[in-house]
């Protein structure tokens, strides 16, 4: 119970900080005054001001704070049906745990298991010392999975409905190419980098998501070649040159399945599709598209991207300081999607935004 109420009270403290963050510094909701953020030599500047500036400017700190909120109601939902099951099994909480949890018991692992796992322990104790540290550990864990398997049961035999409203970047459509649809439900952008390790990997996953949203995702892919990737700004130009004869995406999935950047290679595969060869090779060699490649990647430093892949769905940014999987864009997608079916059913609903054209 003493968790619950906890839960409840990062609640309340949450929704106090966003009404005051929505009200301005002051949290006035009733003045038509913008209120100042900050005063140079008598002159007032508003939040407008700022974000007319710098549009990105906020949205890292602001996402934090979404993803802070966003755990502490998680953890207060959690709770929240704890309580609610063990009312229904007129039993306490620490009870039910007891029940549906901690009843399969614990068996400890072999002594050739533990010493594997002594192995890629960071210490200089003797295997004999550490031992009972190490059974403990794994006990620990183990409740944990069982933990977190049995919220999950309860978790989908309840509706829950997140009505939080997640940062949305303001993201520029402009000069950016785009595959599928450019008005369908769901808008997916990717920050990337063709020499980036990471982006090759996540390629087919990318590839699979619009293949099964095939109609309501729509992908579109910004340059965000990284400083220590020698030949990412010329691969990011070549892609771009190659879109001037209508094969962005022909060169774009070429990059990423061959791996090979040099001028020599991106020339040869320009020839591969059958590009002219001088219009190519003069957009290339005069440095056409170099701009428009550096604008995408000033875009990413104004979000504050710490790297590639960076990747919004209507907006919202994924997890930008971990791997993303098939499934956690899959979960965003169908968010975004049931938002679309709502605001078609009642468009006074709340919108989400997908990018911007400017």
């Amino acid at each position: 119970m003493k968790k619950l109420h906890a839960a409840l009270l990062s609640l309340y403290m949450t929704v106090g900080l966003v009404a005051a963050a929505d009200n301005g510094p002051s949290g006035d909701s009733g003045s038509s005054t913008p209120t100042p953020i900050v005063e140079i030599d008598g002159i007032k500047l508003t939040l407008g001001d700022f974000e007319e500036k710098r549009p990105g400017g906020l949205f890292q700190a602001r996402n934090n704070f979404y993803d802070a909120e966003r755990k502490a109601v998680d953890e207060f939902v959690n709770d929240y049906l704890l309580q609610r099951e063990a009312q229904k099994e007129n039993i306490t909480v620490a009870q039910l745990l007891e029940r549906h949890v901690n009843s399969a018991g614990f068996k400890a692992p072999s002594e050739e298991t533990l010493r594997v796992y002594y192995e890629g322990v960071d210490t200089t104790e003797p295997f004999e010392n550490v031992r009972d540290k190490i059974i403990e550990a794994i006990r620990t864990r183990r409740l944990a999975r069982a933990k977190s398997a049995y919220l999950q049961s309860l978790r989908g035999s309840a509706k829950v409905v997140f009505k939080l409203d997640p940062p949305r970047a303001p993201i520029s459509l402009k000069d950016t190419p785009v595959r599928g649809k450019p008005d369908a439900p769901v808008m997916l952008v990717e920050f990337a980098d063709y020499e980036c390790p990471y982006c090759q990997q996540i390629q087919p996953v990318v590839e699979k998501l619009i293949a099964d949203y095939s109609g309501r995702v729509a992908f579109a892919f910004k340059d965000f070649p990284l400083p220590m990737h020698t030949h990412a700004q010329q691969a990011a130009e070549a892609a771009r040159c190659a879109g001037t004869q209508g094969k962005y995406w022909e060169f774009h999935d070429q990059l990423f399945a061959n791996h090979q950047y040099d001028t020599v290679k991106l020339k040869e595969i320009a020839k591969g599709l059958r590009l002219d060869d001088k219009t190519f090779n003069n957009c290339l060699d005069s440095g056409q598209q170099a701009e428009a490649v550096k604008e995408h990647f000033a875009e990413s430093q104004v979000l504050g991207l710490p790297g590639t892949p960076a990747f919004f769905v209507n907006g919202r940014l994924i997890n930008p300081n971990g791997n993303v999987s098939y499934d956690t864009l899959r979960q965003l997608v169908d968010e975004e999607l049931a938002v679309s079916a709502q605001r078609a059913k009642d468009p006074s609903s709340s919108s989400s935004t997908k990018a911007s054209n400017k």
